[in-house]
């Protein structure tokens, strides 16, 4: 075997294990977490972005999505994809774990739309090249998977002119958290550079947050152009079943979350 194909198998083993280890985890937590953040998800907030839930009607980074063939990375219980079959869309909705994905069912069979769900990786997505128009993510799969591997499978799934969109960690956040406190503090704690893959204490995922200047040259290597990036800030009064108090006075004043606009060339 050649050093390159051995490298190429310590690369997919080194996947295979964190793919592994966020299946588990959310298999475990999917029902704790439906429980505590479905009222924030749903309803009104339906198709809403981030943690601080800014309307898509407002933000329009979607555009009109009537006929267009809409992927969701990381649906979990695929609220979203269910608001956007409401407005036309051909939603697919795709997650990890089987225990969001039966969440997700329910949900789709009570509002009575017509939303594929399918089981699998955003790392290896099971769709034919150039299958959608759109392809977006809301604090899912582009979280929880590796860029390297994510993006390329993203812009390998899109039709050519077709956007991507998705909610993610702002790069500057782990820097600044304190595992102690279990939240954000007013100094730097821990490089900025180098600090891709993140694994906070307790029974959490595996995360993956590079750098904005990583982010870009895996974008550019992959045919995708930046049309937006949006730093969000908590609304006025803002509640969040995901942030303290502290956090979200800590969010005014730096970003905590960033929203990619992309579209492929």
């Amino acid at each position: 075997m050649t050093p390159r194909a051995k490298a190429a198998r310590r690369r997919s083993r080194r996947g295979a294990g964190h793919i592994r280890h966020n299946r588990a985890v959310w298999d475990r937590v999917s029902a704790w977490y439906d429980h505590r953040h479905g009222p924030t998800l749903g309803g009104r907030h339906a198709a809403s972005w981030g943690e601080f839930r800014h309307s898509e009607r407002q933000l329009r980074l979607l555009g009109p999505v009537r006929g267009k063939r809409v992927l969701e990375l990381g649906c979990g219980a695929a609220r979203w994809s269910i608001a956007l079959a409401k407005k036309g869309a051909r939603s697919v909705g795709l997650d990890l774990s089987a225990a969001q994905l039966t969440l997700a069912r329910d949900l789709v069979r009570q509002a009575g739309n017509r939303v594929p769900l399918v089981r699998g990786s955003a790392e290896r997505l099971p769709f034919r090249s150039a299958s959608f128009d759109t392809v977006f993510c809301d604090w899912g799969a582009m979280t929880f998977s590796d860029p390297v591997r994510s993006v390329p499978e993203v812009a390998r799934v899109l039709c050519p002119g077709g956007t991507f969109v998705f909610a993610t960690a702002s790069p500057f956040r782990f820097p600044t958290y304190d595992v102690r406190r279990e939240g954000q503090v007013r100094r730097l704690l821990r490089p900025y550079f180098g600090a891709r893959r993140v694994v906070y204490p307790g029974d959490s995922a595996v995360e993956f947050h590079p750098p904005y200047g990583v982010w870009v040259d895996i974008f550019r290597a992959n045919g995708l152009r930046v049309e937006r990036l949006l730093e969000t800030r908590p609304k006025s009064r803002q509640r969040s079943t995901y942030l303290s108090r502290r956090d979200i006075a800590w969010a005014r004043s730096w970003p905590l979350e960033t929203i990619w606009k992309l579209v492929k060339e």
